[in-house]
């Protein structure tokens, strides 16, 4: 097994590499799966190998769907905690703070995925990466934002039954599970008590207050390297924003505005996807540059 867990894209190579030498992935990059998600997935049936998801919420869809058929699916649910900004007004999102950004309410993570929590990028990034790791269609992924962070992920099925998995907040459960499947470990980590829990709560997620999420969906369906561009034109803006040279809401307007002049590449090669996010990334730069 080769645990990938190497921030940004630079996962991307040694990952393919991984694959191709037969190896057991057990994935916590996620950004390798958003920009090259079909290709890595193809060569890993290919080369008759998988990739196991360490991130909490693919972990949960992974063990609700238990080797089920595809046909059987209705529906798979990403869960989202909202992040520390969810209950802002839009107007009031112009003035976050890096520190208020960076306080998430449930998770303690990197400051680059804490921010993406923050724009609800991570959830759209997600969407990508689920939509290769198990091979279903976008409109069947939906997104719920579910505050207290319990809930991990559910897998609706066409009898109307929901799976869900459901855990504290310890991503050390996750990667247990990837590091030991098929099989079970036993552990001292924090159990769930729901006679502490006081509520379990869902809603739908606001669209036009965090576009991040649109963005993603849109470089998901329109596929090739637009995922890339997504992804290299995000990773400097939150950048960017965490230097203090952009507020949080420029986020999704510069991504917007490069991914508008991207032409995808379909079917792209290692070497396009690459080439895709340095001109992204590039552009980005630019675009941060002149607001300041």
């Amino acid at each position: 097994m080769v645990v990938v867990a190497i921030t940004g894209i630079a996962s991307l190579v040694p990952t393919f590499e991984a694959i191709k030498h037969r190896k057991k992935i057990a994935l916590a990059s996620k950004e390798a799966m958003v920009v090259a998600g079909e290709l890595l997935t193809r060569e890993a049936k290919v080369r008759n190998t998988i990739i196991l998801p360490i991130d909490s919420e693919h972990s949960a869809i992974f063990q609700c769907l238990k080797n089920e058929p595809k046909n059987n699916i209705e529906k798979i649910i990403l869960t989202a905690s909202g992040g520390p900004l969810y209950n802002l007004t839009t107007s009031a999102l112009k003035d976050v703070s890096v520190e208020d950004a960076l306080n998430h309410p449930n998770w303690k993570m990197g400051k680059k995925v804490t921010i993406d929590s923050a724009t609800l990028m991570n959830k759209g990034l997600e969407v990508i990466e689920a939509r290769w790791l198990f091979g279903i269609p976008t409109d069947k992924i939906e997104i719920v934002i579910h505050p207290q962070s319990y809930v991990h992920s559910m897998v609706q099925f066409i009898d109307g039954t929901i799976l869900a998995q459901l855990s504290e907040h310890d991503m050390k459960i996750s990667i247990q599970f990837a590091l030991f499947y098929p099989e079970r470990a036993n552990n001292n980590y924090t159990r769930l008590d729901f006679t502490r829990i006081s509520q379990l709560t869902f809603k739908k997620p606001n669209f036009s207050k965090f576009s991040c999420i649109k963005l993603a969906y849109k470089a998901l369906d329109i596929n090739g390297t637009m995922p890339a561009v997504l992804n290299g034109a995000n990773e400097i803006a939150v950048n960017a924003f965490l230097n203090k040279q952009i507020n949080i809401t420029d986020i999704p307007i510069i991504i917007q505005n490069i991914m508008k002049e991207h032409k995808a590449m379909p079917n792209p090669s290692i070497n396009d996807i690459l080439d895709a996010d340095c001109w992204a990334r590039q552009r980005a730069l630019s675009l941060c540059e002149n607001k300041k």
